[in-house]
């Protein structure tokens, strides 16, 4: 395989409870899985305020955008959001095409997401 796919999870924020969870290299659907598994595991522990840093992702089929849309209401209805971070250009035209901008609040980097979880009013206090 090319590009392995690999899944980091790390906390941000002064509370700690805020997840950053990175993603590298192809989110298809031989991948997904692991990572539904990452925000299912986030979502169980109620911890609703994600981050999915995608600066190193290089590739995204429809299974893992399906991962995606499988559980922004869960999180929102739970007064969390996902905010998705450091898309590269062509992962970026996707979510384009998809209508994704409409739907998430996609920041350029990580430290603009975490400060967004500040001001944006599905924060968990």
């Amino acid at each position: 395989m090319p590009n392995p796919f690999l899944v980091r999870r790390t906390t941000a924020g002064d509370s700690g409870r805020l997840v950053v969870i990175s993603l590298e290299g192809y989110l298809d659907a031989y991948t997904a899985p692991g990572f539904e598994a990452a925000i299912q595991a986030e979502l169980e522990a109620g911890r609703v305020q994600l981050v999915v840093d995608c600066e190193k992702l290089t590739y995204i089929a429809s299974a893992g955008l399906g991962v995606f849309m499988g559980f922004i209401e869960e999180f929102r209805e739970k007064g969390g959001d996902i905010k998705i971070c450091g898309l590269v250009p062509k992962v970026k035209q996707v979510f384009e095409l998809l209508g994704f901008l409409s739907l998430y609040d996609i920041l350029p980097d990580l430290p603009g997401a975490v400060e967004r979880f500040s001001t944006d009013p599905q924060k968990v206090v």
